[in-house]
């Protein structure tokens, strides 16, 4: 091939990657982005013999206050009749985003609920590199100015309607006829974590104990289990956000490996393991609106009986 037909086919060539390069950001932008999806899981935790408890997941929702389409999906998620709401933090991205918030969560609000905060609780999004988001999360830097988002009016909301805040505290619900207990922590990826003020082995007169975090980092999570809690709930991920297919996420934004990056999985530490449900969350920082290969979604978790060989 002469040097003129090379430099032709080499310019065709990059022209057609850049073309499908450009397709899969207006897709990750203008569709995915906006393509909520449900998922559904079966975790067998309960004791022998309990009726089947439905968890409406939530995580991540980032919500802006002209977000319509996002307000109306969740809003319609009471119609799964869910038994208990838990919501895992990283609701706002506005500060005029509690009240469209609290319209997006309607008649869920008048359910058994708990929650905990994420830094865009606290923290409104700012523009920066989005190449730090590849970085480990121990490289990456937190302003250090005061919280510049309403969570003390979300807080009041949320316990006004009754949800039970678990944000370094412990919490008991009485939820069809079961006795749950949870114990939950405020963001470790901001390090409000404080573990030694909820720590303690479970209570085994509780029919079941659970978890909440925002961010699954390492720390947490063995603490949950080496207490004994059977399920721990978290969001943070996005699910990678940008995932490749047939390969799947690149980042999780903290310690915890790729394969547990959305979805249900086992967590163990010591000689004691724990159902992990991540959530992939619904939103996204209003300065990168894209998904690619990791759909928006909330989560109903129907959980079960023990199997007796587990008991």
């Amino acid at each position: 091939m002469s040097f003129r037909g090379l430099a032709t086919t080499t310019l065709k060539t990059a022209g057609v990657i850049g073309a499908v390069g450009a397709a899969c950001v207006g897709y990750a932008a203008a569709v995915e982005v906006r393509w909520f999806t449900l998922r559904r899981f079966t975790v067998p935790v309960l004791p022998p013999g309990a009726d089947p408890l439905k968890v409406l997941h939530l995580s991540d929702l980032h919500l802006m206050p002209t977000q319509e389409k996002k307000i109306r999906w969740v809003n319609e998620l009471a119609r799964l009749e869910p038994d208990l709401v838990v919501t895992t933090g990283d609701n706002l991205s506005s500060p005029d985003s509690v009240l469209p918030l609290l319209r997006a969560y309607g008649a869920l609000l008048d359910l058994p609920g708990v929650f905990v905060f994420g830094s865009n609780d606290y923290w409104k999004p700012h523009f920066k590199n989005p190449a730090n988001y590849l970085l480990p999360a121990n490289k990456q830097k937190h302003k250090p100015h005061g919280p510049d988002l309403p969570f003390e009016e979300m807080r009041s909301a949320f316990t006004d309607a009754g949800w039970a805040d678990l944000n370094n505290l412990k919490a008991t619900l009485k939820v069809n006829g079961l006795r749950l207990d949870f114990a939950g922590t405020d963001d470790p990826h901001i390090k409000r974590d404080r573990y030694a003020e909820v720590a303690g082995e479970v209570d085994s007169s509780a029919d079941l104990s659970i978890g909440v975090t925002h961010a699954p980092y390492q720390r947490v999570l063995n603490a949950f289990v080496g207490d004994g809690y059977p399920l721990i709930l978290a969001g943070h991920t996005h699910g990678g956000q940008l995932a490749v297919p047939l390969y799947g996420a690149l980042v999780t934004n903290c310690d915890l490996d790729t394969s547990r990056v959305k979805g249900l999985s086992t967590w163990g530490y010591e000689d004691r393991q724990a159902a992990l449900h991540v959530s992939a969350g619904l939103g996204t920082s209003p300065y990168a609106p894209v998904r690619f290969a990791c759909r928006p979604e909330a989560t109903l978790l129907t959980l079960v009986p023990r199997i007796h060989a587990a008991d």
